[in-house]
């Protein structure tokens, strides 16, 4: 059918009381950025639900393009027609034809928001009803669990029927929560963390360590992919790649074997918390879960937290691979992941890192590097994408980019 607009319905937004409006404007401003390649639809954000006309727009992508935004509890293509019964009856009728298949059931379920309309809930469900039954042979009504809901909604301004119901991402509209920055691997687990960071409102960007040669430009880019998959959740992602060799070669060269990991952990932090804090954001999320690895011990995180004040957030920290890889497949993020690219934290990896490192050991080897020297270069080289819904990456240096806006 051609439907004339999307009614969208809030869940847990509704429960923010006074901050209510907030989270609805945000999610309208999402909502735009996600159907930016359909100009002709109009957002409406209103206090009890959302509108979007259509304006000759088609409505199956735009139905897809909602499916994946965090605010959206449900939504349903509606048809906005003239408040004359004689309409009202044949657009209930050809709703359910649409969809109709023998042996199935409907029920009409109605609402009068325009309280002159000169029939009340009651006499509108009976006499649609009635209509659809003698227009389609052997179809039954059926109060409960219907096969076919046709919901008609008697407004001022016209009736509008729908009769299909979608679900949405749930959660809070991603910007709602501040912004904040992923420490983005080419792994299964931070991609999962980046959704759920997102699913509670954070708006989050990327931050990717690239050591070439050790590491391929195939992994850089499987980096990128894994953040396209992440995209349709917000519209567009801050994808921010940090060179790393020089680092890495340092570290190498000074550091002791069982130490190299946690001393490598430590500077992409203070790199990651550099970023943030030039970027404006909160917060540092990763897709550290505890005792996993090495790194992921309480004694680890200790270590490598000491060198920064920000809160460390992480979303995955109490559950098991099993958990995280049942996600991972849910948002198609898995077998992307599990190509075997190398990344920063697979080189130059000792056969027995420590599992319990002493911070004053930390402290004493990095003694032996130029520690503000090395950060300072990395900083000075980083660049700055935009990875957007439509797998389009927009490269620029950091002093560039804010031209590009």
């Amino acid at each position: 059918m051609e439907y004339t607009e999307i009614m969208v319905r809030y869940g847990e937004l509704s429960t923010k009381g006074r901050n209510r409006k907030a989270f609805i404007n945000q999610l309208g401003r999402n909502v735009r950025n996600t159907l930016h390649a359909f100009p002709n639809v109009k957002v409406q954000a209103h206090r009890d639900r959302m509108h979007l006309k259509l304006n000759g727009e088609p409505s199956q992508p735009i139905i897809a393009a909602l499916k994946p935004v965090f605010g959206i509890q449900t939504f349903s293509p509606a048809i906005q027609v003239e408040k004359e019964l004689s309409v009202i009856y044949q657009t209930a009728i050809e709703m359910v034809k649409e969809r109709y298949e023998e042996g199935q059931t409907f029920k009409i379920t109605t609402k009068r928001a325009d309280r002159e309309f000169l029939l009340d809930t009651r006499e509108l469900n009976r006499e649609i009803g009635h209509a659809v039954i003698e227009a389609i042979p052997g179809i039954q009504a059926q109060m409960k669990q219907p096969d076919i809901d046709v919901r008609v909604d008697i407004r001022h301004n016209g009736a509008f029927l729908s009769s299909e119901m979608f679900h949405g991402a749930g959660g809070l509209p991603v910007g709602s929560s501040g912004k904040s920055v992923l420490m983005l691997s080419g792994g299964i687990d931070s991609p999962v963390a980046g959704y759920l960071a997102m699913k509670r409102g954070v708006e989050l960007e990327m931050v990717h360590f690239y050591s070439p040669p050790y590491t391929s430009e195939a992994a850089l880019n499987k980096a990128k992919d894994l953040t396209v998959k992440l995209t349709p959740y917000v519209g567009s992602i801050q994808f921010i790649t940090v060179p790393f060799t020089e680092i890495q070669e340092a570290i190498k060269k000074e550091v002791p074997p069982g130490y190299l990991m946690t001393i490598t952990r430590r500077f992409m932090l203070r790199l990651t918390d550099a970023i943030r804090e030039q970027r404006k954001a909160l917060a540092i999320f990763n897709g550290e879960s505890l005792g996993q690895v090495a790194s992921q011990t309480l004694e680890s995180m200790v270590a490598i937290n000491d060198v920064t004040n920000t809160p460390i957030l992480r979303p995955l920290i109490s559950t098991d691979k099993t958990e995280i890889i049942k996600l991972a497949e849910e948002i198609d993020t898995f077998d992307l992941a599990i190509q075997p690219f190398e990344d920063c934290c697979t080189i130059f990896a000792p056969p027995q890192p420590k599992t319990k490192p002493k911070l004053e050991k930390c402290i004493q080897y990095e003694q032996r590097l130029d520690v503000e020297g090395l950060i300072e270069r990395a900083l000075a080289s980083i660049t700055i994408e935009e990875i957007n819904s439509r797998d389009q990456f927009l490269q620029a240096k950091e002093e560039d980019f804010t031209d590009l806006l």
